[in-house]
């Protein structure tokens, strides 16, 4: 029988070591970002895309007082913690890790991710940390499928029954 383990879920500091050690290995580095607060299919389409983008996919979630602010208060449905465990439990992600800032901005600038991903409800051009991935040499991708998916319009249906 086959084993599985989740992948692990760091703080910014062992998740940096991490890194390092996987860059001495050769390992490009992809991060995607978001809330992931209603697991859903958009979500899974948007990390295997950007698990294509690289050899290490690190999956940065937004923290609970952070999606509280962007999302409005009823919001998260889920801890950080159970958010940040089921995202472990894809068997594309190499690592997650929680942040508690509005944007990835510090997050990307310590860690430096060959690739910064983002969903189609973005461009190229209008990926908010671009200049910054640019600025040490990264690229912006922009991966998974139409967004047709979110958790609100999932939540809107639920309270419509």
């Amino acid at each position: 029988m086959a084993h599985y383990e989740p992948a692990p879920v760091l703080s910014l500091d062992e998740l940096a070591d991490a890194l390092e050690r996987e860059r001495a290995f050769g390992r490009s580095i992809a991060l995607a970002n978001g809330c992931f607060d209603l697991l859903h299919v958009g979500h899974s389409r948007y990390l295997f895309g950007a698990a294509r983008e690289a050899h290490v996919l690190v999956v940065a979630l937004n923290g609970d007082e952070s999606v509280r602010a962007l999302k409005g208060s009823g919001r998260p449905l889920a801890s950080e913690a159970e958010r940040a465990e089921l995202i472990s439990s894809l068997g594309m992600v190499d690592y997650v890790t929680v942040f508690h800032e509005l944007t990835v901005e510090s997050l990307l600038s310590r860690l430096r991710p060959d690739v910064h991903c983002k969903g189609t409800d973005y461009t190229e051009q209008s990926v908010p940390e671009a200049s910054l991935v640019r600025s040490y040499g990264g690229r912006v991708a922009i991966v998974g499928d139409p967004k047709d998916h979110s958790t609100s319009e999932m939540i809107a249906r639920l309270i419509r029954r």
